[in-house]
């Protein structure tokens, strides 16, 4: 069983349950060393395994002597690799206002470390990114269980302040709307604009951040400035009363900005993306970050959980990378599985621009995806199939 939660594990310690077969994962157990090492737990503790998290010295000589794992947390990783949640953006961007500005930050500095020659070949530095990467598998399971999941894919170049980004936006308030949860790549662009209508509180407040946001059209050359605009929006969104699902429990506040969305009910805006696209900076809209070292398992990760289909918007190669993805597991379905839609949106980009139409309706034959896949002309019919499946 796994406790990522100090409360949790003080429950479990006022039960008088037994410890081994725990997996204590990110958590600071200073407040809870007494009660460990109480004599209730003096005893054998064989199975017990701590992942990361702050352990007392004292604490971690008295468990590993009775049979206890404890696996620490690299200091010198800009990240913490067993942490048990999701990102928020207030946490990636902390720092921005500092000295070195986005440079600074954990979202800047995890992307250097992932880039350093110097670990390209170094089995510890992958082996920290690849635990980190199950961590994060680990926490978007939990974020996302008993939702329905819309993906939306989409390019990063549709700019603030642009009609192709105030579509994404409209689409992701209409989608988040039906009681979906809407899942993007988490970057920038029609990415951006779809974590941003899913959460915007209004039809009035979206409009006005629309506004807003199209004075710093692009993350380029300053990502600073366009992060800045985004955490202003996110101020009048709190005031407005939107809200930020899934509280980041086990995050201090002082690495929390202020303005950032307080807990709502349920979560209406994930974002996955990757720092393998690093130069791309992620967006604050999502609520939850699930955030990668691995392009291929953020990839496959995000349209696995996509269960109420995925909209495509016009890309490049990225998109058409994830909508031959997806085709593949909808060709590969098992026979009697029901099959989530599959909506490219605008005819003319995915017919004639980039006709993958064609080659998808010729592996539809004969195969169930092909009453899955949907071309459309616009969001209005993408959200209805979307609503109706």
């Amino acid at each position: 069983m796994e406790i990522h939660d100090v409360a949790a594990l003080s429950d479990w310690l006022d039960r008088g349950r037994p410890l081994t077969g725990l997996r204590l994962q990110d958590l600071d157990l200073t407040e809870v060393a007494a009660a460990l090492v109480s004599a209730t737990y003096a005893a054998d503790v064989r199975g017990l395994v701590i992942l990361g998290g702050t352990v007392p010295p004292a604490l971690a000589d008295h468990l590993r002597s009775r049979g206890a794992m404890i696996f620490p947390t690299d200091p010198d990783a800009p990240v913490d690799v067993f942490r048990a949640h999701l990102y928020t953006g207030a946490e990636l961007y902390a720092g921005l206002d500092g000295p070195r500005g986005y440079a600074g930050t954990p979202d800047s500095l995890a992307y250097s470390w992932s880039r350093d020659a110097r670990e390209a070949h170094d089995a510890y530095a992958t082996l920290l990114r690849a635990i980190h990467d199950d961590s994060i598998t680990d926490a978007l399971d939990e974020w996302v269980v008993g939702r329905r999941v819309v993906g939306v894919m989409g390019g990063h170049a549709a700019e603030r302040g642009s009609e192709e980004y105030a579509v994404a936006a409209r689409l992701g308030r209409e989608l988040a709307s039906a009681g979906l949860l809407v899942a993007t790549g988490g970057g920038p662009g029609a990415m951006e604009a779809t974590n941003l209508g899913a959460v915007a509180p209004s039809e009035a407040t979206l409009i006005d951040a629309l506004g807003r946001l199209g004075s710093v059209r692009s993350f380029r050359p300053d990502v600073g400035d366009w992060a800045r605009a985004a955490f202003a929006v996110l101020d009048d969104f709190t005031a407005a009363g939107g809200g930020q699902a899934e509280p980041q429990r086990g995050i201090p506040g002082p690495r929390l900005r202020p303005g950032a969305l307080e807990p709502s009910p349920q979560p209406r805006s994930l974002g996955i993306p990757t720092w393998f696209y690093g130069h791309e900076p992620p967006n604050v809209f999502a609520e939850g970050i699930a955030k990668y070292f691995s392009n291929a398992i953020r990839e496959d990760g995000l349209l696995a959980r996509c269960n109420a289909g995925v909209v495509v918007l016009p890309g490049a190669a990225g998109t058409v990378q994830e909508v031959f993805q997806l085709a593949t597991r909808l060709y590969y379905s098992a026979p009697d599985a029901p099959l989530p839609p599959l909506v490219l949106v605008g005819r003319e980009q995915w017919t004639e621009t980039l006709p993958v139409a064609a080659l998808l309706a010729g592996l539809g034959v004969g195969n169930a995806m092909g009453a899955a896949v949907h071309v459309v002309d616009n969001v209005a019919e993408a959200v209805a199939i979307i609503s109706g499946a």
